[in-house]
């Protein structure tokens, strides 16, 4: 299936799609601000044992409030996710045409995302 034969998405659909888009980025994005280690641990020195990150600081942990937004995000991500693959429009195609119908909609839905804030092109870029 290529992009000028899929069946247009529904709005809805498209736009739980987009949402789920932008709730991993999000979560990405706010992973990567904070420590390495949810509880503290101490670090290393590359000679230790190996690290591709090089020499490794001690980690404070995770404060209580960065655990409840990493797992209010999750659940976010949870039901977004269950919201679009449940969604009625899968029964419609053919069997054999889902998983390539999925990733179309996963094709535009970053589109529109890229398209509506050019920060999020440099995150769908990693």
């Amino acid at each position: 299936m290529t992009s000028s034969d899929a069946p247009p998405f529904p709005d809805d659909l498209l736009k739980l799609q987009e949402q789920l888009h932008h709730a991993n980025t999000e979560h990405h994005a706010f992973l990567a601000r904070l420590p390495w280690s949810v509880e503290p641990l101490p670090g290393w020195a590359r000679g230790e044992r190996y690290s591709h990150r090089g020499d490794v600081p001690d980690s404070p942990g995770w404060s209580q409030e960065e655990v409840e937004t990493v797992d209010r995000m999750w659940s976010e991500i949870r039901e977004l996710s269950i919201a679009v693959a449940d969604h009625p429009h899968w029964s419609t195609l053919p069997r054999e045409d889902i998983v390539a119908a999925r990733m179309e909609l996963k094709q535009q839905a970053r589109a529109t995302a890229v398209a509506a804030s050019p920060d999020a092109a440099s995150a769908t870029a990693s």
